[in-house]
Parts: C-alpha cells; sequence; structure tokens
C-alpha cells in the first residue's frame, strides 16, 4: 500500500549570503497577562510549562486523589454534589434498546440484557464509577469472568481504584509504559499493568503482585483536560481549597457564638484607674442562682455579653462560595446548595439548561467507555449459546442501540406540557424523542396505551368519565380539609 503520508527528502542548496542577520529579541507589550510586575508576580509564581503527564505525574495525583476523598468524607456540601452528579447522568442506570429490523428478537435480547444487569449489579457500579471520576479523576474496571453468575452469560466486571493500576519495578525501562499503562509505537493502548492487592489495604503481602490485564478487557473513564494527558484528576480539584475554607469559616463563626453566649454576665465600670471603687479579682468568676436578686459592688456596672456571630453576611458569604464550587463541577447553584429559594420557574429552567446539556455529554462518555463495550462484550459471549438469542440477532455482524436513561422532571409541568403537545402537533419532535427524554421506550409505552385503550372499551369507559372520576375524588378530598 502506497504510504502517501511519507515524505521525500529535497536537497536544498542555498547561496552564501553577503548580510549578516542578527536576531533580535522583540519584547512586545500588548497583553497585560503576559507582563510580571511587582504587583502580580507572587500571584503567578506556580505557573509552569510542564507537559500534561509531568503536571499530572503519580505523586501529584495520589496527593489531589486522598485530598479530595478526605473532603468528600468530611464535608456534606461535597458528598451531596458529588452523589447529585453521579444521580442525575447515571441514577437507576441506562436501559437498552435493541434497533435491529426484529422486533420480537429485539425483545428477547433486551430482556436478557436487562436480567444480566440486575445479576452482576449493573447500576450500581457505573454509578461508583462515576463518583470515582469525580473524587479520584478516573475510575476502572476489569471484564471477568464470574461462575457464581445464575445467568448464561458470566460476563461481570470489578471495579479497582486508580492507585492499583501502577507500573512494576521490572518495567520502569520500558519506554512503552507509562503509569501503569502500555501504548504501542502508534499511542494505541495495548495493556494495563493492575497491583492484585490494594497499595494500602491491610491484606497487603510484602511483595506486591501485579497482572498485565489486555486493554480490551479494561474500562478507563476519564477526562482529559489536556492533549496526550494519559491520566485523570479529580473534578473537585480546583474547588478543594473552597470546600476547606467553608468548613474554616463555619467552625470559627460557631466557636465565636459559644464564646460568647458561655459568658453570661460581665462587670464593668466607668470610674478610672486609682478612683473609689470596690476592689474586685480581675477574671474572677461569681455563680448566680436562678431568679436571684443581687447587690453589686460599689462603682461596678452589669452588662451581657452581646453576640456577635453570626453577622448578617454569613449565608451571603457561604453562598457565594458555594455557587463558585457549583460552577467548577458544573452544577446549578440551587443543586449545590439543596435550596431553591429565590428560583422561579425561568431561572430553573435557565440554570439548568447547561446542567443538562452536561449530562448528554457525560453519558457518551460514560457509553463510549463503559456501557458500549460491555453491551459487545456480553453479546459476543451470548451469540455463543445455542438458541439463547434469536437466529437474527445472532447472525447480525454489528448490534445497533441505544440507551434511555431516567428522565429529568420539570419544575412546571403544566408549561412543559402544554409545550410539549404544541410541538407534536406542529411535527416540530417526534413521540420517540420525547418519551426518550423521560427515560422510556416509545414502543413499549404504545403497547401498553393500547391495551388500556382496550381494556376502556370492553368496559365502556371514556377518557372523560376517568377524568371525572379523579376530580370527584379531589373535591371529596377537600372537603375532608
Amino acid at each position: 500500500m502506497l504510504n502517501i503520508f511519507k515524505k521525500k527528502a529535497v536537497k536544498v542548496t542555498t547561496a552564501p549570503s553577503r548580510r549578516m542577520v542578527i536576531q533580535v529579541p522583540i519584547r512586545s507589550n500588548k497583553y497585560d497577562a503576559a507582563q510580571t510586575t511587582t504587583k502580580n508576580e507572587k500571584h503567578w509564581s506556580m505557573a509552569d510549562s510542564l507537559g500534561p503527564n509531568l503536571s499530572a505525574s503519580p505523586t501529584v495525583r495520589a496527593t489531589l486523589r486522598n485530598r479530595s476523598r478526605y473532603e468528600t468524607a468530611n464535608n456534606s456540601y461535597c458528598l451531596g454534589m458529588v452523589q447529585t452528579l453521579a444521580d442525575y447522568q447515571v441514577g437507576t442506570g441506562p436501559t437498552l434498546q435493541m434497533l435491529t429490523a426484529d422486533a420480537k428478537g429485539n425483545k428477547v435480547a433486551e430482556e436478557e440484557f436487562n436480567d444480566w444487569c440486575e445479576a452482576v449489579d449493573f447500576a450500581q457500579k457505573l454509578w461508583t464509577m462515576r463518583v470515582g471520576v469525580a473524587v479520584d479523576g478516573e475510575a476502572f474496571a476489569v471484564m471477568i469472568t464470574n461462575p457464581k453468575l445464575k445467568t448464561k452469560v458470566k460476563l461481570d466486571f470489578r471495579l479497582i481504584e486508580p492507585e492499583m493500576v501502577t507500573t512494576p519495578l521490572e518495567e520502569y525501562t520500558n519506554p512503552n509504559v507509562y503509569d501503569g499503562i502500555e501504548y504501542d509505537k502508534y499511542g494505541n493502548v495495548v495493556a494495563y499493568y493492575v497491583l492484585d492487592e490494594h497499595p494500602s489495604d491491610v491484606r497487603v503481602s510484602v511483595k506486591q503482585t501485579y497482572t498485565r490485564y489486555a486493554a480490551e478487557h479494561v474500562l478507563h473513564w476519564f477526562k482529559p483536560l489536556r492533549a496526550g494527558q494519559k491520566r485523570g484528576i479529580p473534578e473537585t480539584t480546583p474547588s478543594l481549597h473552597l470546600f476547606a475554607n467553608l468548613r474554616r469559616y463555619t467552625g470559627a463563626v460557631l466557636s465565636s457564638a459559644e464564646v460568647a453566649a458561655a459568658l453570661a454576665l460581665t462587670l464593668y465600670t466607668d470610674a478610672p484607674a486609682g478612683a473609689e471603687a470596690a476592689d474586685l479579682e480581675a477574671m474572677d468568676v461569681i455563680d448566680f442562682d436562678r431568679q436571684m436578686a443581687t447587690v453589686l459592688p460599689e462603682g461596678w456596672k452589669l452588662a451581657q455579653t452581646q453576640a456577635e456571630q453570626p453577622t448578617t453576611t454569613y449565608a451571603e458569604f457561604k453562598k457565594e462560595i458555594i455557587n463558585e464550587i457549583a460552577r467548577g463541577l458544573n452544577l446549578p447553584f440551587n443543586v449545590a446548595a439543596g435550596n431553591s429559594a429565590g428560583y422561579n420557574y425561568a431561572s430553573g429552567r435557565l440554570d439548568h439548561q447547561a446542567f443538562f446539556k452536561r449530562n448528554t455529554v457525560e453519558r457518551c462518555s460514560l457509553e463510549r467507555c463503559a456501557t458500549d463495550r460491555l453491551f459487545e462484550a456480553w453479546m459476543m459471549e451470548a451469540v455463543l449459546w445455542e438458541n439463547y438469542l434469536p437466529r437474527s440477532i445472532r447472525m447480525l455482524p454489528k448490534w445497533k442501540h441505544q440507551w434511555f436513561y431516567d428522565g429529568d422532571e420539570h419544575v412546571d409541568p403544566t408549561k412543559e406540557a402544554a409545550a410539549q403537545d404544541t410541538h407534536l402537533k406542529n411535527h416540530t419532535t417526534t413521540y420517540a424523542e420525547e418519551y426518550a427524554k423521560k427515560g422510556k421506550d416509545w414502543q413499549v409505552e404504545f403497547e401498553q396505551v393500547a391495551k388500556e385503550k382496550e381494556e376502556m372499551e370492553r368496559l365502556g369507559i371514556t377518557p372523560a368519565d376517568i377524568e371525572n372520576k379523579n376530580q370527584q375524588s379531589k373535591e371529596s378530598a377537600n372537603a375532608e380539609k
């Protein structure tokens, strides 16, 4: 095959020049951000030109990963945001819909795959992987054979933590192995080196052993931010110090309020130094009984300590910090804070549009890195069983399919339903698209509608009768109240 990318060597001859060219460095003052002054020198002192993999070296990633795990374990906001990301983007797990020409065969394959998903805890493992991407920066899983499964397909996948993927000592001199991942000369992943035990586990042996897994048996989910980046860093990285500041400020306010509350009363005097007033011992403590009247020492007055914390800016400060954190995780503020006070329908929908777009992107990444590969591995094993799947499905070279996810509930269902009805009448959308937004299969829903319609005709009732019955139930419930 002719290599069209192969360049021909061309010999170039140049005549000697009589003019001497002196290269003078050009100094440009066009960009303010490129200037280093006494005012910004300290701010930019940590900026470097390291490559994507050296800046995210194993030591750096371990530090970020450990701090991210610590903050997630101890900060309720951090834990809530990470879990919310997984809830929205994975939820109860994606549902398979086959798109081949054989409708009956599609249904059989979908049912068998769903049974397998329940057997291997498919949804929970994907949910944990999404949490791992946020907290650890990446998620790994190894495809294995599990003979204990009650399904015919014995495929399973085992989750592993990022620190278990590391380069063995004997492979340190191999230029094709970087941080536990082996590449070919074209940059394709060939294999992963995985420790048999967690390096910090209680049962870890003195001599750590590892297994080399072929790339087609390993799922690696992470999002590279730079070209050539081979391992991921936690999504919480830019906001770790903000999470810490949030906890520190809350603790400081609480401590200040506790100190003020602990001092019930104080004695003070307006008399100048040396003036006549009863002698009292400084910092002395006096016990008072409830409902007791007392006489103060001569020249002294009684005052109650005024609590200065929390200040009026306390809530605003926490709100701004949470909003800054949420931006880095692409969460709407009300979702990140768990508080929708002050939101209306318009602002809620506007804030959530970017979030829903992010969910779509994340789900595409999940499908590319995990679900599509698991489905194909499942099909490759399923077709080996005689009569397990219909012949029309088994003989296909490729199995066209798509995934359905949990639907997103809208802020105002009435307005959303009216808009949906208008789009359907104008043919600017389809029933398949609208059902997909709710995480439902339009064919299954149409079959259910047909069954309900047939049953209504058999009983001799109409939708108006059902509406009247519901209205009567509402009126009766209101009357009881």
